[in-house]
């Protein structure tokens, strides 16, 4: 849809209260277009008070409708813990998980209050519009898209910054620029995502980047924290010792791993549009949260319950990336690792380190394959070393026949 396009249409509009959501908004009201506006709380750490986002959009003449998500985020939160699911790079995809709950929160407040279009600020160049987009029509193929920063007739009249400041001072509306940044962020509980600006140069250092759930590494105390999560079914239900919600759960690793330094990392990702991208990530509750439920699996997955789970949580980092999070691969992906962590459940001690996490012990895991015995280089009552004879006679078979073969390349 182009602007002209939407008289006639209620248009339910996902803001940030930044300088672009506030010219868009003003801009729909000025040329008669009914709008109503929406933002998710998702308990973004960089937002002290989600009600601000509500003050600083009054002044545009729209209603803004503030959505509570933040148990919706915890609970997908731990879907991709369960599932491993780390992106490119190796770090937790918090900003695309945080489309898939901010569109399914949003829509059925929009169209309760009979909005027809969603209309959301993410740039033509970006992996945002896609996720915005492919939600939106999977979830609710009735409703319309209309996005801003592809329409040829928005981006004539704000071709940048400053032509949106001064669209706004015209209109009475504070317009706050401010200074240059080195980055943008997008944050929620789940972590935050830094790109753009000097983080687009891979000559740049990561640590230009202020972290806003912890601490860098080196500034870290120097003593070691013990922290001890225990797990059922793959889900973290008590940290040290006190049973958690999955949001105090997230709220709590989050503090605990981030004074520690733990969960930055770069990364040079694909995005799904085909390019590039530079980020820097921060996700220090999801980083610990993982690191202590992957413990568990490796004492109670054989290697084939393995090598299936690492399938599983490549597909479901991907499709959480491409916006495919509520499609069939993915639902059947995490019904599979559902199943694999049925057995995952006992408690694990960890300590944190600047930015390192060592384990300590694994307690309580009552279905562990681990058998002490089986395994000692020291007599023991477990398997007898010379049943091994006759396995690896049948393997040097194989392994002679691919020899006189010529298959071998030494």
């Amino acid at each position: 849809m182009n602007i002209q396009e939407l008289k006639g249409h209620k248009v339910g509009m996902c803001v940030s209260g930044g300088l672009d959501s506030k010219t868009v908004t003003r801009k729909l009201k000025d040329l008669g277009v009914d709008v109503i506006c929406f933002s998710a709380d998702l308990g973004q750490p960089d937002e002290t008070d989600i009600q601000n986002v509500v003050k600083r959009m009054a002044p545009c003449g729209a209603e803004t409708v503030i959505v509570d998500l933040k148990i919706a985020m915890a609970d997908a939160c731990f879907d991709l813990i369960r599932a491993q699911a780390q992106y490119d790079g190796g770090y937790w995809n918090s900003t695309g998980l945080a489309r898939a709950v901010t569109v399914r929160g949003l829509l059925p407040e929009m169209k309760k209050r009979g909005c027809t279009v969603l209309a959301h600020g993410a740039t033509g160049r970006g992996n945002d519009q896609v996720r915005f987009e492919r939600y939106t029509n999977v979830l609710a193929p009735e409703m319309k898209v209309y996005a801003p920063w592809r329409d040829p007739e928005l981006l004539k009249e704000f071709p940048g910054r400053k032509e949106m400041a001064a669209y706004l001072t015209g209109k009475g509306i504070e317009a706050f620029v401010g200074a240059s940044k080195r980055y943008s962020t997008d944050a929620n509980l789940a972590g935050l995502s830094y790109e753009a600006e000097d983080l687009e140069s891979v000559e740049t250092p990561c640590n230009i980047v202020t972290p806003q759930m912890g601490v860098w590494p080196q500034e870290a105390p120097d003593t070691m924290e013990l922290v001890s999560m225990t797990y059922e079914k793959g889900r973290a239900v008590e940290i040290n010792g006190k049973r958690v919600t999955s949001l105090e759960a997230m709220t709590t690793a989050s503090k605990i791993a981030g004074r520690n330094g733990v969960g930055i990392r770069n990364a040079l990702e694909n995005r799904i549009i085909g390019t590039k991208s530079r980020g820097v990530y921060e996700a220090p509750g999801m980083e610990l949260l993982g690191f202590g439920v992957l413990q568990v699996y490796q004492a109670v997955l054989n290697r084939a319950a393995t090598e299936l789970l690492r399938q599983m949580s490549a597909l479901v980092a991907r499709d959480t990336y491409d916006g495919r999070y509520y499609e069939p691969a993915k639902r059947a992906a995490m019904a599979a690792i559902d199943s694999l962590a049925e057995p995952a459940s006992g408690t694990v001690t960890l300590g944190l380190y600047k930015g390192n996490m060592h384990f300590q012990s694994l307690k309580g895991v009552k279905a562990s394959l681990y058998n002490m015995a089986d395994s000692s280089m020291e007599a023991s009552e477990g398997l007898n070393p010379r049943s091994s004879q006759g396995f690896v006679e049948v393997q040097a078979v194989e392994a002679r026949a691919m020899a006189r073969a010529g298959q071998i390349k030494g």
